[in-house]
């Protein structure tokens, strides 16, 4: 069967790129092995998103007297119900995928796809042709020797969203995005969680003053932190405890937990594909490929998790309507990997887009900072919500460089730093433009007053 563009892979990354193809009048195929919606929809974003939220409400619920509000009986987290209930979210968000691709009118081919040839494919032994065919292929948990998942003492981020019953311990290895989820998530449950991770602060890739912020934030939920550590050696004693050798500040240590989550990364889908016998450009278990995600393979585009960059579902999502559009000649512009809005779902939420100051001082780039802290903010403080701040970079020309939040609700606050600085926006700009009160988004004009030396409220 000959289509123009066959997509392989249904996550983020490729659905978005199906769906663009079909509204640019092409027909097309998609191939995904397993559920519609890739790993973001089925067993990453949005499933992640639902148990964070049940924590939230216990959260709540056990502070509901700081609100003024009475509970009769005890509070307790209901571990099955709300994996019951994020599975349900992820099967609706699933079968909508579903809804929209047969509304523009895709094909969904179920089964393992294999390049075979330029612009041919093999499903499940039935053979396909197109004249484009773009891999959106995603990525898996990473696993490292040391630390061999075994699904039971041992676990990756897909087994951590569905446990039979919460642990009483529980040691995550990696203070990324999933991580510290997933430590917020069952340390807000009562478990006693330890957070390892190797580079020298929490949550290595946002501001330093956001980590520090974080670790506070932990420690608070009585988690334990430690940072330039290394983990050794995982192993399983005789009472079915999980044996963590670590070395960090103190020296050799072994710390014990029922369970061990390892969040070290990820790893591109890319084996078994046919990308050696097409000779395809790997660089570092990447895709080579161009700004319009072109490979060396004439017809062949790669995508998403599995090609240099970020590995973000709204990253995928914007390379693959790049790609589709190039291919379909309306000469998109490259996507800008300097405006990439990153989130972590924990409690206070950390949010960021653009240059740390670390890394302005790195490049010498001069600057100036403006900062609010919520703690002046009145929609946080009569929310309860107080923890955290706004911090915009900005250049010598008062152009934005970059925004890093932390607090309530900061996820839905990034959009406006995005587009300032997509838009080029300056302080000024950013200071002048009224914002509704009482709201926490009033922060970012706060904070841009603040780099200008007109802060009202500080």
């Amino acid at each position: 069967m000959k289509y123009d563009i066959i997509v392989v892979g249904s996550g983020p990354g490729g659905y978005v790129a199906a769906i663009r193809a079909a509204q640019l009048g092409r027909r097309v195929a998609l191939v995904e092995r397993a559920e519609p919606g890739g790993v973001c929809l089925n067993w990453g974003c949005i499933p992640t998103k639902a148990l964070l939220k049940s924590a939230q409400v216990y959260n709540y619920c056990t502070a509901a007297a700081h609100y003024g509000v009475s509970l009769v009986g005890e509070v307790k987290p209901d571990l099955a119900a709300i994996v019951a209930r994020s599975r349900g979210v992820a099967e609706t968000m699933s079968k909508g995928i579903g809804f929209l691709l047969k509304k523009n009118g895709i094909d969904l081919i179920s089964g393992f796809g294999r390049l075979t040839a330029p612009g041919r494919l093999d499903v499940e032994g039935t053979q396909y042709e197109a004249d484009h065919i773009i891999l959106a292929t995603g990525a898996r948990p990473r696993e490292m020797p040391f630390m061999p998942v075994d699904g039971k003492h041992v676990i990756n981020s897909r087994q951590a969203l569905a446990l039979a019953e919460l642990p009483q311990s529980m040691i995550v290895v990696g203070s990324g995005a999933i991580g510290s989820e997933f430590a917020w998530f069952y340390a807000t449950l009562g478990v006693r969680v330890t957070l390892v991770e190797y580079l020298p602060r929490l949550m290595p890739l946002e501001d330093e003053e956001v980590s520090k912020t974080m670790e506070r934030a932990f420690r608070r939920l009585r988690a334990a932190v430690l940072t330039s550590t290394t983990v050794k050696e995982v192993k399983t004693n005789a009472e079915g405890l999980c044996e963590v050798l670590i070395e960090g500040k103190k020296g050799p240590e072994t710390l014990t937990a029922d369970v061990v989550l390892s969040a070290v990364g990820i790893q591109s889908n890319i084996e078994g594909i046919g990308l050696e016998e097409l000779g395809v450009a790997v660089e570092r278990d990447k895709i080579a490929v161009d700004p319009y995600y072109r490979t060396n393979v004439p017809g062949l585009y790669a995508i998403g998790d599995i090609v240099p960059g970020p590995a973000l579902a709204h990253v995928a999502s914007a390379e693959g309507i790049c790609c589709v559009e190039a291919i379909c000649g309306l000469d998109p512009a490259p996507v800008d990997y300097a405006t990439v809005p990153s989130c972590i779902f924990t409690q206070p939420e950390v949010a960021s887009v653009g240059m740390t100051e670390q890394q302005a001082r790195e490049q010498g780039i001069a600057y100036k900072t403006g900062r609010f802290p919520f703690t002046a903010s009145g929609k946080a403080t009569a929310a309860g919500d107080r923890d955290g701040f706004v911090k915009l970079l900005f250049d010598e020309e008062e152009r934005l460089l970059g925004a890093h939040l932390v607090g309530a609700s900061v996820t839905e606050m990034l959009a406006e730093p995005t587009l300032a600085k997509k838009l080029g926006a300056s302080a000024e700009e950013i200071a002048r433009t009224i914002h509704a009160h009482p709201t926490m988004n009033e922060g970012v004009m706060e904070a841009a007053e603040a780099a200008l030396g007109k802060a009202i409220h500080l």
